[in-house]
């Protein structure tokens, strides 16, 4: 075309390389080729031409949000004559119809956040990694916060579902972790902590909440329920960390581990690594953050209970034994997220692992000692047989095995005897764990326990007295001594010595 700007038609087709003919066309047409190509039309019949504006189109408008392989299924219900091979072709006019007259759809605005304005935190549920303790499934959930600029992650492991407890516990570990307090808190709605909960312990929630933020200077915040992208920072967050934990068990060969504290210790530096990564735009965030308070606020729940005649409490569905010395007291309980801890006055008593009672049963859980019920049982030990807690009681799998081979093999008297004199010897003993590896030794070689070998093999050591001989330092010696320690004598005169 620049060609022809300065030369006729034909010197400027010949240097272009094609005919005469051709550059007048171009000339008097200069649309592309693409521009001049006509619509292309159906070669064959429409086969939703007699259904779409009747049928198909009403029940769009009437149901916007209806998936297109239900209005197929329903359109080759009431004509059956309408192929299966047609169901693209529907999926592709409903998805064009929807783009032209459909309704309008949520818009995502991106937000972006300065350093120190925004902490956002959620639970997530760990499931789908397969993660066990000493064998066990662990079916547990995660605390997760991060902070929209620099991406500073804390994970704290959950035990029980998503209450306040959990939250008040997780935040303020990361808080005091991270070393400031970010200008925002923003969470979900915490709708599985006011599930089952009348409006009056709601509106209490919602004061903790408030309250607690309130202590570290914080504003608080919730997205709406179910509108999941409005807390987006930590919901794709969440997603990322459970990949990287993932890949980190993978490398490690083993979902199993040995107890909590060593799977809280792998949570905690895979989190670091990641931390790690964001060091730069960490310590940039970490200058724009408020200070810490003096100290931490409470993230437990109080609660007041009597100790019965049955040696423990009932708090949440779940009976806690305790020492029997304390029945009959009233009992300040500090509630855990994994724990109790048991006050009398402002006394600290003990601390109990929470429990929790069974899913879909209306039965209690059990938290059960054998050290607190021992010395009960020693006087009524038939009261095994039947004992409520009796499974809960056994405190490791081999004593369990034991009862339950003592029951087959023998009368019910003698293996409830033999049971809890086996639970005594290791309570008077301190050897629950060496006498466990006994026990199984036995019933691998198909023999009953021998509760008096047994305490033959646990017995203490026989003290020996040492034979001290004793030699008796003569008389004399304590003249020698003092003559040696004998105070000098002497006079003074006109500042002489005589």
């Amino acid at each position: 075309m620049k060609s022809r700007q300065s030369n006729a038609a034909a010197i400027a087709a010949a240097k272009a390389g094609f005919s005469t003919a051709t550059a007048y066309r171009i000339e008097a047409d200069p649309r592309l080729p693409s521009q001049k190509k006509r619509p292309r039309g159906r070669r064959r019949p429409d086969p939703l031409a007699e259904v779409w504006d009747s049928e198909i189109v009403p029940m769009l408008e009437a149901a916007p949000g209806i998936r297109a392989v239900a209005i197929f299924e329903e359109i080759c219900r009431r004509h059956p004559e309408i192929v299966t091979g047609v169901r693209r072709t529907l999926e592709r006019r409903i998805g064009k119809w929807r783009a032209l007259y459909g309704p309008s759809r949520d818009v995502i605005f991106r937000q972006e956040y300065p350093p120190g304005r925004m902490g956002l935190s959620d639970f997530t549920d760990m499931g789908a990694l397969g993660i066990m303790i000493a064998g066990a499934r662990f079916d547990h959930r995660l605390y997760h916060l991060r902070l929209a600029f620099s991406g500073f992650e804390h994970a704290h492991v959950v035990l029980g579902g998503e209450s306040f407890v959990a939250l008040a516990e997780g935040l303020q570990n990361a808080l005091w972790a991270l070393g400031g307090v970010p200008e925002q808190h923003r969470s979900d709605s915490l709708s599985a902590a006011f599930c089952n909960l009348d409006r009056d312990a709601q509106e209490d929630l919602t004061r903790r909440y408030e309250k607690l933020c309130a202590h570290y200077g914080m504003t608080p915040s919730r997205n709406n329920r179910g509108v999941a992208h409005e807390n987006g920072s930590i919901e794709s967050a969440h997603g990322h960390l459970k990949n990287a934990l993932g890949d980190e068990l993978l490398l490690r060969g083993s979902r199993d581990f040995e107890d909590l504290t060593a799977y809280r210790r792998f949570i905690d530096e895979v989190v670091g690594r990641r931390n790690a990564r964001n060091r730069k735009r960490i310590e940039i965030e970490r200058a724009a953050l408020k200070p810490l308070p003096d100290r931490r606020t409470a993230d437990y729940e109080e609660a007041r209970v009597l100790v019965t005649s049955s040696g423990g409490f009932i708090l949440r569905r779940v009976f806690y034994s305790v020492p029997s010395r304390l029945i009959g007291h009233r009992l300040n309980v500090h509630l855990y997220d994994d724990r109790l801890d048991c006050f009398l006055g402002s006394t600290h008593l003990l601390t109990l692992r929470r429990g929790r009672p069974p899913q879909g049963s209306g039965k209690h859980g059990h938290v059960v000692d054998y050290h607190h019920v021992i010395h009960a049982l020693r006087k009524k030990p038939m009261a095994l047989l039947n004992l409520v807690y009796r499974d809960q009681l056994f405190p490791r799998r081999a004593y369990a095995r034991a009862f339950e081979v003592l029951l087959a093999k023998a009368c019910e008297k003698q293996a409830c005897r033999t049971m809890v004199g086996l639970l005594a010897l290791a309570h008077d003993r301190a050897c629950e764990a060496e006498l466990a590896h006994a026990i199984d030794a036995d019933l691998d070689a198909d023999c009953l326990p021998d509760l008096d070998r047994l305490r033959d093999c646990f017995k203490p050591d026989r003290a020996v007295i040492p034979d001290v001989a004793v030699e008796l330092v003569p008389l004399s010696a304590y003249d020698e001594l003092a003559a040696v320690y004998a105070p000098k004598t002497g006079s003074v005169l006109d500042g002489g010595v005589a």
